[in-house]
């Protein structure tokens, strides 16, 4: 009896824990999706801008549209960039806590049923 009880507690503790954690994980996911489609429309600016500069021979224009465009759009996309290697880091590590509490669960299921 008091084995099903401690199991019990501590199972829904662990499961508390992991479903918070899911949320965690849940918020990261939505913001690198956003994130990821933020760095793919600073891919295509960046690019065509790129494409634009290497088709015009004027160097005044050049200058302006690097000033305008190129350069806020390169900067933007390296900083989505670094941001998002930094989600991909969030995922891994809250990703890593659920499969330890899986596995401490299991552990535990496999105890209470040996008894």
């Amino acid at each position: 009896m008091e084995d099903t009880i401690v199991k019990s507690y501590l199972q829904k503790s662990l499961e508390d824990w992991r479903n918070d954690i899911l949320l965690v994980l849940d918020e990261i996911e939505k913001e690198y999706e956003e994130v990821a489609q933020e760095l793919k429309v600073y891919s295509y600016k960046y690019g065509i801008t790129k494409q634009v500069i290497q088709s015009t021979v004027n160097e005044e224009i050049i200058e302006k549209i690097r000033q305008m465009y190129h350069k806020p759009f390169e900067e933007n996309y390296n900083q989505l960039k670094e941001y998002i290697k930094d989600l991909e880091e969030k995922k891994r590590v809250f990703q890593m806590f659920i499969q330890k509490i899986d596995e401490v669960t299991k552990k535990e299921s496999a105890k209470v049923t040996t008894y």
